[in-house]
């Protein structure tokens, strides 16, 4: 996709800022640039890392995680304040990245078992045959009977077969072997020996026995449970794990948010925060490149793009060390959110929130409208408290849109009355006195 294609897709999801998107845009394009180079040039380039600037509940998240769809590319979330220095509680730095090919693995066994359904639904449909089809008992010397006893079998097999077809035998039982999934051995706590952690419960995985178990289920349970041990059979899983490799190193992203929270504040630095710049002191050399350790094999972080993101609020990105500013070197900030942008975040984009309640009320048989003063009451109110309170951005309106129709999410089984329409009055019935006192507000919305 182009950046201005990209920006569009947002545009759907995502009300206002214009410069984030245009920044992860051209961020996105660049790698897509960066593939079609030759090798020797490629090593050349890094990407360029981006740090998104802005309060909660502006979209920062949201950017990121649309991005992420648009490319079908293996993304993780990670919050900075659940990292720390080596030698103190916490998770190592380095644990992200294995996470990322976690996330690599996840997305591409997904498209491996779609790719197998067919083949393994086939296998399936053989193997449930076998349980509903006793095996031919014969007299090894009457090899006449044998031949009579096979095809009354095959015959019995295709009359069981148009049967399965047809979903005549869902209610039938049938015995099955079940392997019993061993719970993983927590072998030590997370004290920044992630690596050593897996490592040794994936030693103990293979030398626990198997153990499997014999079950009285329906064919309709039994075939879901088969499909699942044929789609493992048919994926080769070394490949997978060496493509997802591969795949996390080219195109992985990293979003990293609460960066603000490891930013050493000099005048208010205390003893408390010591593993602050251990952080970055350890996440350096991973946004630089450096050649990560996984169960899987190594990958190298060069090529991974990073997006970090903070509020920024008690501090600044030139708090953070020099070298790791260095490394993120687009910088965007995002405005906080108007009364005309939660008017907009309510009714425009895709599947919005207003839509959601909608589609959750539509299963009751009721149909929900929203007049045009309603909503502009609704964007007011959360307006008004993110100003009288603490600035949450968006995330206001999921608050106050759950308060607004509680009441009708209680009745809606029991109304007679399939229509419910939603204005102005009815929002300041149920949230006009809240939100104007203050202290309800707060505890409340």
């Amino acid at each position: 996709m182009t950046p201005r294609e990209i920006v569009e897709e947002l545009d759907r999801h995502i009300i206002g800022q214009d410069d984030a998107k245009r920044a992860v845009a051209i961020a996105l394009r660049n790698r897509w640039r960066w593939k079609q180079l030759p090798e020797e040039v490629r090593k050349e380039i890094t990407p360029k890392n981006i740090i998104m600037i802005g309060p909660t509940g502006v979209g920062k998240t949201e950017i990121t995680r649309r991005l992420a769809d648009l490319t079908s590319a293996p993304f993780v979330k990670v919050e900075a304040t659940k990292y720390t220095e080596v030698g103190y509680y916490g998770r190592d730095v380095e644990s992200m990245v294995r996470d990322l090919v976690e996330a690599a693995i996840t997305m591409l066994l997904r498209k491996k078992r779609i790719e197998v359904e067919e083949p393994a639904k086939e296998r399936v449909e053989d193997r449930l045959l076998d349980l509903l089809v006793p095996e031919v008992e014969w007299n090894p010397v009457d090899e006449e009977e044998r031949e009579k006893a096979l095809a009354r079998k095959e015959r019995t097999r295709q009359k069981f077969r148009e049967k399965l077809r047809n979903g005549e035998l869902e209610d039938k039982q049938v015995e099955l072997n079940v392997e019993q999934r061993q719970a993983p051995v927590q072998v030590m706590s997370n004290v920044g020996m992630d690596q050593m952690d897996m490592d040794l419960q994936s030693m103990f995985e293979k030398i626990m026995p198997r153990q499997s178990k014999t079950r009285q289920v329906t064919v309709q349970d039994a075939r879901k449970i088969l499909l699942e041990q044929e789609a493992e059979t048919l994926i080769d899983r070394d490949a997978l794990n060496e493509q997802a490799l591969r795949l996390a190193e080219d195109q992985g992203m990293i979003f990293l948010d609460e960066l603000d929270k490891v930013a050493g504040n000099q005048e208010g630095r205390s003893s408390a925060d010591v593993s602050r710049s251990g952080v970055q002191r350890d996440l350096l050399p991973i946004v630089e490149g450096t050649t990560v350790q996984t169960r899987y094999g190594m990958i190298k972080t060069d090529h991974i793009l990073f997006i970090a993101a903070g509020a920024f609020h008690s501090t600044k990105p030139s708090d953070l060390m020099p070298e790791l500013q260095g490394r993120f070197p687009i910088r965007v900030e995002l405005q906080d959110l108007t009364r005309d942008d939660f008017v907009r975040i309510l009714t425009e984009p895709h599947n919005s929130l207003t839509q959601q309640y909608e589609q959750l009320l539509s299963t009751e048989g009721i149909k929900l409208k929203y007049k045009a003063d309603s909503i502009q009451e609704i964007a007011n109110i959360a307006f008004q408290v993110n100003q009288d309170t603490q600035n949450i951005g968006a995330r206001r309106l999921y608050t106050i849109m759950e308060r607004l129709l509680e009441e009708l999410n209680y009745t809606a089984s029991d109304l007679k009355k399939k229509t419910v329409t939603i204005d102005a009055k009815y929002v300041q019935s149920q949230l006009g006195e809240i939100s104007q006192d203050e202290d309800m507000s707060r505890y409340i919305l």
